[in-house]
């Protein structure tokens, strides 16, 4: 039996093949349950005692080194149809192309970043709120408009529940639950029933700002968004304060910066005026302090609110909004290497 193991390995080391089916031929005729191997395997039980051992040992290796021999020649043929038409291992790999920030991610870190270096903290709310905090909350009366369908998506009625208009409501909230002083921001989606067009869309992104302290007054709001629109517009950035209307605040104004395109002398952007009007803000009104559970007689406030859209169309030259939702590679490759 030995003898007959020796002469089976020598064959088996010497083994050779041109083709794939003859390595296949050569598989069935030494390792198949039918093969020359398996067969010592069955003519094992007619081995003597004493030398079981010895002849066990010898039929296992047998077994490796034909197993070995076999793939040894598949390996052989498969690298060979590699080389010839399938993948080349030696190649470089090809290069991936790495993400980078979406415009409005870049703008609103941007935004963050200068604020936080005035001591403004982050805070975030729900997307899907309730009347109090919408509304309510901030002074809006009951016949308000921005309390119709047609600008605000409710999802249920009585009690009412929607989704927020602005993040004005995570003011609210942290109004309700923080004592003064108080100064933060709001990053955040909202979402308003408005026709999708190039200069608006249903949905967009606001940052707004929260100051609530004794002795704060307007002119506090005034050098806050000075500063604010000379970091993010450059240091010649002048602004502007127009008296306007929010329920949430008394008084009101709307902010222009001098236009970054033109340097103030008009052109298309600004619609040659010089200006262009980024944000709405103005002092806190005491009844909103007051429904929060804030001493209004004690404390008061400023407030500011801007969309990330529109700051984003202005520093970058960005002409129709729906460029943001539409997640075109092309548009946003743009923006490779912006943090």
């Amino acid at each position: 039996m030995l003898d007959k193991i020796k002469q089976l390995q020598d064959e088996i080391e010497a083994l050779g093949a041109s083709t794939k089916e003859e390595v296949e031929e050569l598989r069935i005729k030494y390792i198949s349950k039918k093969g020359l191997v398996s067969q010592l395997f069955a003519d094992f039980k007619n081995v003597p005692g004493e030398q079981k051992k010895a002849v066990g040992q010898a039929i296992n290796v047998l077994k490796n080194k034909a197993l070995d021999k076999i793939n040894e020649l598949k390996e052989s043929f498969e690298n060979a149809e590699q080389g010839a038409g399938g993948t080349d291992l030696s190649r470089p790999g090809e290069p991936m192309r790495l993400g980078t920030r979406h415009p409005l991610a870049i703008v609103r870190n941007e935004i963050v970043e200068i604020f936080a270096r005035l001591g403004f903290t982050v805070a975030e709310g729900p997307e899907i709120e309730d009347d109090w905090h919408v509304f309510s909350a901030l002074n809006f009366p009951p016949e308000h408009p921005a309390r119709d369908m047609q600008d605000t998506f409710f999802i249920q009625r009585d009690p009412d529940v929607l989704l927020r208009t602005h993040t004005s409501s995570v003011q609210a909230r942290v109004m309700e639950k923080t004592q003064p002083p108080i100064r933060a921001i709001f990053p955040g989606r909202v979402f308003r029933n408005e026709a999708i067009s190039a200069r608006a869309h249903c949905i967009f992104h606001q940052i707004e700002g929260l100051y609530v302290d004794e002795n704060v007054s307007f002119a506090d709001l005034k050098q806050t968004l000075l500063y604010f629109s000379r970091e993010l517009f450059g240091e010649n950035t002048e602004i502007r304060l127009r008296p306007s209307y929010f329920p949430f605040t008394e008084p009101s104004a709307e902010m222009d910066v001098s236009c970054s395109i033109c340097g103030g002398k008009g052109c298309n952007v600004c619609k040659y005026t010089g200006w262009l009007e980024i944000l709405g803000c103005g002092m806190v009104d005491p009844n909103v302090l007051d429904l929060c559970g804030i001493d209004s007689k004690k404390y008061t406030g400023f407030a500011f609110g801007m969309g990330i859209e529109r700051i984003t169309m202005l520093k970058y030259g960005i002409k129709d909004i729906r460029h943001f939702f539409e997640n075109d590679v092309r548009f946003l490759r743009q923006f490779e290497g912006t943090y």
